[in-house]
C-alpha cells in the first residue's frame, strides 16, 4: 500500500450513519409485512402495506449490506498497513469477534425470548432456557462473522489485491467497467442461489447474497490504492442513478404481469427460473446506481455537520443493540393498533433514536469504547 491509503472522511461517516439507520428501519419493516426473516412479525391483511414494505426491503437489500462491505474493504488495506499483521488480527478479533460472540450467545437468545413474550412466555425463564440449551443466534452480527472470514482471506491475497489496485486509475471508473461489475454480480448471484436460495442459510450466512458482498469487499480494498471511492463524478453517478430509479418498479411490474396478484407464485429466491434470473440482475442494476449516488452526493454535501459527527461513532453499537430494541418497541406500540405503515413509521423512528442513544451510553464505558 502507498501513503495515499484512505483516511476517515466526513462523507463516509454520513454514509455509515444512513446505512445503519436503514438497517434498523429495514428490520422494522419486516415486522410489519416486509419480506425477510426477523424475530417478530405482526400479521395483518393490508396488501398495500405488504407490497410497499416488501419493495422497500428489496431495494434495501440491493445495496445496503453490500455498501457496508464496500466501505469495510476500502479501509482494510490502510488498517493492515498501520497496524501490521499481528495488530490487524488482534483488532479484528476484538472489534468483530467479541461482539459476535456476545450477540450469538447472550443478546441473540435474549431477543428471541423477548419476541416470545407475545405468545405468553416469561422472558427471563425463556432466556435462561435458551442459554441452557446452547442456542446460538448471531442475528445481524452475521456481518461481523462474514467480515472476519473476508479479513482472513484478505491477509492471504492482499499482495494480489494491491497489485490489481495499482493498475486502476480514475479512468477505471467507466460505464463499461460498471456494466462488467453488474454482469458478474448478477451471474454470481443467480448461480449461488441455485445452491442456496435467498432466505436460506449455511453456517448462519445467507450465501445467496454473497456475490455482491465478495465483489464489493475486495473491490473496495483494491480501490483504496487510488482512493477511487472519493473520485466518483456526477457524469458517472447520474446516469446510473436514473437507471436504478427506472429499474426499481420493473420488479413489481414483472410480478403483476406474472399473475402474482391472482395468487400465481412469483419466486425470485432461486432456481432455474426467469424470475430468479431477473431478480439477480435487478438487484445489481438497482444497487449500483444507489451506491454511486451515495458516494457522489454525500461527498459534495455542505460543510461537516455536528449531528453526523456525533452519530457516526455510535453506528456499530447501534447496529449491535438494535434487534432487541426493535422487538421491544414493536411490543410496546402494538396496542395502538394503527395502520401498518403508521406502526412502521412510529416503531422505526423510535428504534433508530433508542438504538443510537444506547450505543452512545455504552461507548462512555472505557472498555466498550475500544470495541464499539
Amino acid at each position: 500500500m502507498t501513503r495515499t491509503a484512505p483516511i476517515r472522511s466526513d462523507f463516509i461517516d454520513r454514509i455509515r450513519v444512513m446505512l445503519t439507520m436503514l438497517v434498523i428501519l429495514h428490520h422494522t419493516s419486516i415486522m410489519y409485512g416486509g419480506d425477510g426473516g426477523w424475530y417478530l412479525r405482526f400479521p395483518h391483511d393490508d396488501k398495500l402495506s405488504k407490497v410497499l414494505l416488501t419493495m422497500m426491503c428489496a431495494v434495501d437489500q440491493s445495496f445496503f449490506m453490500g455498501m457496508f462491505f464496500l466501505l469495510a474493504g476500502y479501509f482494510t488495506p490502510a488498517s493492515l498497513l498501520r497496524k501490521g499483521m499481528g495488530g490487524f488480527v488482534r483488532d479484528r478479533l476484538v472489534r468483530l469477534g467479541i461482539p459476535l460472540l456476545f450477540f450469538s450467545f447472550i443478546l441473540g437468545p435474549f431477543t428471541i425470548a423477548l419476541a416470545d413474550t407475545r405468545g405468553g412466555s416469561g422472558i427471563w425463564q425463556r432466556w435462561a432456557q435458551l442459554i441452557q440449551d446452547g442456542v446460538i443466534n448471531p442475528g445481524p452480527l452475521w456481518f461481523a462473522y462474514a467480515l472476519l472470514i473476508f479479513s482472513g482471506a484478505y491477509l492471504l491475497i492482499h499482495p494480489l489485491i494491491t497489485g490489481i489496485g495499482k493498475t486502476w486509475s480514475e479512468r477505471s471508473l467507466s460505464h463499461r467497467n460498471l456494466l462488467t461489475l453488474i454482469a458478474v454480480w448478477g451471474c454470481g448471484a443467480f448461480l449461488l442461489r441455485l445452491w442456496v436460495p435467498t432466505g436460506q442459510e449455511i453456517g448462519y450466512l445467507q450465501i445467496g447474497f454473497f456475490s455482491s458482498y465478495i465483489l464489493l469487499f475486495f473491490g473496495g480494498a483494491a480501490a483504496a490504492e487510488q482512493r477511487l471511492l472519493e473520485k466518483i463524478t456526477p457524469a458517472l453517478a447520474r446516469p446510473w442513478l436514473v437507471v436504478s430509479i427506472l429499474t426499481i418498479p420493473t420488479l413489481m411490474v414483472y410480478a403483476i404481469l406474472s399473475g402474482a396478484l391472482r395468487g400465481v407464485k412469483f419466486d425470485v429466491h432461486g432456481g432455474w427460473t426467469l424470475p430468479a434470473l431477473f431478480y439477480a440482475y435487478w438487484e445489481a442494476f438497482v444497487g449500483t446506481g444507489i451506491m454511486l449516488m451515495l458516494l457522489w452526493r454525500t461527498r459534495i454535501a455542505t460543510a461537516p455537520s455536528a449531528l453526523w459527527q456525533v452519530m457516526a461513532p455510535q453506528c456499530f453499537g447501534a447496529f449491535i443493540v438494535h434487534p432487541p430494541v426493535v422487538v421491544a418497541v414493536g411490543l410496546c406500540v402494538q396496542p395502538l393498533q394503527l395502520h401498518p405503515l403508521a406502526m412502521f413509521a412510529l416503531a422505526g423512528s423510535a428504534s433508530v433514536a433508542i438504538s443510537f442513544s444506547i450505543a452512545a451510553g455504552l461507548r462512555r464505558l472505557p472498555l466498550l469504547r475500544h470495541i464499539l
